[in-house]
């Protein structure tokens, strides 16, 4: 695999359009992203497919995990793309671009160094807190505090991933805003020191 730079690192097969992507960030095989904004350093596995979403930095999407999932309209008489996607039905019909806009105004909202596990899906205009990890499966349908782990359908808190002191901490620090040389100066304390101790390091 080539080392990650500036430009993303695209693997095989995927669909991107109207999306914007920083440094170091990595977007797996056979992903499909359509209006994304992904921070530094952030990636998704294989497979993964994300719309109408912003994403920070330091983000790790899992494969086959899904981020802004398009809905379709349960008020009217039917559900199905036809209602939508018209022109492509019919010569005469135009797309309804007053439901496009409003799908596409329901931005999904991914923290700084969040986790969001293997199959897991977030809805549209949700927003994941900095530091929160949404496990393996979980379809998240509400926002999800800093710091915190969902889990089930529909997610819920599992657990504190640091307590709620340290995690101002944390947010206060901001490490995610550092250069890269800062990050690989501070490489080993990120490995080995635990949250508190690390803050204790560098300030925070």
């Amino acid at each position: 695999m080539p080392r990650l730079g500036p430009d993303p690192v695209q693997h095989p097969d995927c669909e991107i359009s109207d999306s914007r992507f920083g440094t170091f960030c990595e977007i797996g095989r056979g992903s499909r992203l359509t209006r994304v904004e992904m921070g530094d350093y952030s990636y998704c596995d294989r497979y993964a497919e994300i719309a109408n979403a912003r994403i920070g930095k330091f983000a790790n999407i899992a494969a086959f995990s899904r981020i802004g999932a398009t809905d379709h309209p349960l008020e009217t008489a039917a559900c199905h793309h036809f209602l939508y996607r018209s022109d492509d039905y019919w010569d005469d019909a135009d797309p309804d671009e007053a439901f496009f806009a409003r799908r596409h105004a329901r931005i999904a909202e991914i923290g700084h160094d969040t986790w969001i596990g293997h199959g897991a899906m977030v809805k549209p205009g949700v927003t994941l807190g900095h530091g929160a990890v949404v496990a393996s499966g979980a379809v998240v349908t509400r926002d999800v505090a800093p710091y915190m782990i969902v889990a089930g359908v529909p997610a819920a808190p599992l657990r504190e991933r640091l307590p709620r002191e340290l995690a101002e901490r944390m947010i206060a620090l901001g490490w995610w805003d550092w250069d890269h040389g800062r990050l690989r100066a501070a490489l080993e304390a990120f490995r080995r020191l635990p949250a508190e101790a690390f803050l204790e390091a560098h300030g925070g």
